[in-house]
Formats: structure tokens, sequence, C-alpha cells
């Protein structure tokens, strides 16, 4: 797929690896200025500043970060025109537990990433965005908050308000120009869900077999393949689809894919 994004500037969380690596380099291979960010610095040590890309820290934890980043990436491009809220973190299979065992701990630090980070960056860039009358986001959910898993409340209660949030975004930003949607992705092989498919423990219990018999189209989809959702809803060619949720997960979400 390809757009024009000659003259706009992106601004990706989570940019350093996986998903948010793959939307970053999408956006660029489409003439976007990206700013890469991720709170992994050394992931983001590749990124070409030759090319007119930026590579800066951002725990999207921490308000005074977010907020002098943002300051810096408009100070130094002069606007955001594409805000990619991809940065989050899941629940190891190891810490898998029921709702009345979760360590209230893990909950906090996962509320805070997946969920109020993507409230607090949306918030100071939509500032910027409404000043120039226009702009796109895109958040990235997870099939999980459409349809919850099993063992992992953060994550589901944190995805499921990341929808939420986007139609509430939606909404509210419209009138200024700026579009607001997400990108749900199902089942994705990522670095770390190879980590996670083919470790000892997922092997004995049969993990990899299980998870594609769930899935209609039999396998799990490539970051490229979400990152073509991201730049199909941040093309300048989108101007009409606001609020929305695009499902990429090979039908996962359409209906039993096995025969009960």
């Amino acid at each position: 797929m390809q757009v024009d994004l000659k003259n706009k500037v992106a601004l990706v969380t989570g940019a350093a690896q996986g998903i948010g690596r793959a939307c970053a380099d999408m956006l660029a291979a489409n003439g976007a200025r990206v700013v890469y960010s991720d709170r992994n610095t050394a992931g983001l040590q590749d990124i070409a500043a030759q090319d007119g890309h930026l590579a800066l820290p951002l725990d999207v934890s921490d308000r005074a970060q977010i907020a002098s980043t943002v300051q810096q990436v408009l100070d130094r491009c002069g606007r955001i025109d594409i805000l990619v809220n991809n940065a989050g973190i899941g629940v190891r299979a190891a810490d898998r537990k029921t709702v009345d065992e979760f360590p209230i701990a893990s909950w906090d630090e996962m509320i805070a990433i997946d969920l109020t980070g993507v409230f607090l960056m949306s918030q100071a860039v939509a500032r910027a965005m409404k000043a120039a009358k226009g702009g796109r986001i895109v958040n990235i959910a997870s099939v999980v908050g459409l349809i919850p898993l099993r063992l992992q409340s953060p994550y589901v209660a944190a995805k499921a308000g990341v929808v939420n949030l986007t139609r509430m975004m939606a909404l509210e930003l419209a009138p200024d120009g700026i579009l607001v949607n997400a990108v749900a992705p199902g089942s994705t092989a990522t670095d770390g869900w190879k980590k996670w498919i083919h470790d000892a423990s997922s092997a004995a219990q049969d993990q990899h077999a299980r998870l594609m018999s769930h899935i209609p189209l039999g396998r799990p989809a490539t970051t490229q393949e979400i990152a073509n959702g991201v730049l199909f809803l941040a093309a300048p060619d989108n101007t009409y689809i606001t609020g929305h949720v695009l499902t990429i997960d090979g039908g996962w979400t359409a209906g039993f894919a096995r025969d009960f």
C-alpha cells in the first residue's frame, strides 16, 4: 500500500520494536518525517537521522516527559500531523492469574501505560492538532478489548478502555478536523510473540496449534499487515472515517473457527 505523506510529521510511541516499529517504518516509507519514540532507547539507535527522522526517549506513563517530548517535536518539526499510540505492555504468560489473585502493582503499571498513556499522549498532541485544524490519531487497541481473554484482567480492561476512548475522542475532536480511529490486532508475530509461542511451557501445552485453530486464516498477522491498517487510517485520503475500530485478526472475532 502506498500513500503520499510528504510534508507530514508522524509521532509513533513504542516504536523500538514490533508493531510500533513496523508502523513507524511504514509511515517513513510513504514520505512522512517520523518521530520514533520509546522508553527502550537501545532499540532506537539505528534510526537514520540523515533522513530527517528523530529518535526520542519517551515513557508514556511519565506526564512530564510526555509534555517535554511533544514540545520538542513541535519545536524541531513545527507540527504533528499523525499520532500513533502504540506503546503498551502485555501480561507475560508466567504472570497470568485470575482476577482475585492478580497483583495490584501489575494492574497499576499496565493501566498507566496501556490506557492512561494513550489519554495523556492524545491530550498533549490534540492541542497542537486543534491549533492546526486537523490531524490523525490512530490508537493500537486489541481484539481482547472487544472479546476478553481470561487471566489478563488489566490488559483486557485497558484495551477495552482504548476502544471507547477512541470513539469518545472522535466525537469531541471531529469539529477541529481531527480523525481518531483504532486498530485492534489479533495474534501478531512480533519477536515477543515468537518467543512466547515457542518457549518450553507453550510447547508443552501445544499453544501454537491451539491458537491457530481459533484463527480462520490459520496464521498470525505480520507486523506489516497491522501497519497497513494504520497507514490506511492515517492517510490524507481518509477524510470520512472516524470513531472506527479496524479489526485485523484473520477472522478471529468473526465467530467460531472450529466445530463444537
